[in-house]
């Protein structure tokens, strides 16, 4: 297994990480997911020059991270070192947009938000609101 630490992640990247952590938290990685990472990174401005390629291997080094025991940790870990704070919102709002896509938020989802609230320091209303935007984008018709 190559370090992931050895390759400093943009802070594309990063958003990147956080929402396949999301997807993959329940341990079922659903399209509707994927489909849901695939247009932000296709349409936000946050990623106008990023390059898809590198979802991939953003993808494999949070796989390679989960199978450790202290996996999660080191992914946030590369997450404060790597993404401007500024971003921090940003980030919690596309978990939050990955984990609501299916229409159902598993337990494992919202234990793992509530942990990049927390790792981020995202403000309690802040994250409200933020959760309250998802879930009102993801509501069936």
């Amino acid at each position: 297994m190559s370090d992931p630490l050895s390759h400093p992640l943009s802070p594309q990247d990063c958003l990147v990480a956080i929402m396949i952590a999301v997807s993959a938290s329940d341990e079922n990685v659903r399209t509707v997911e994927l489909v849901k990472i695939d247009t932000a990174v296709n349409n936000l401005p946050i990623f106008a020059k990023y390059d898809e390629d590198r979802v991939r291997r953003v993808a494999s080094i949070v796989f390679e991270l989960f199978e450790q025991e202290d996996g999660l940790d080191a992914l946030f870990g590369l997450v404060r070192d790597n993404l401007p704070e500024h971003l921090n919102e940003t980030a919690y709002a596309l978990s939050c947009d990955v984990a609501a896509a299916d229409g159902k938020l598993q337990e494992s989802e919202l234990r793992l938000l509530e942990e990049i609230r927390h790792e981020l320091t995202i403000d309690r209303l802040h994250a409200a609101a933020i959760e309250r935007g998802a879930r009102a984008r993801h509501l069936p018709g």
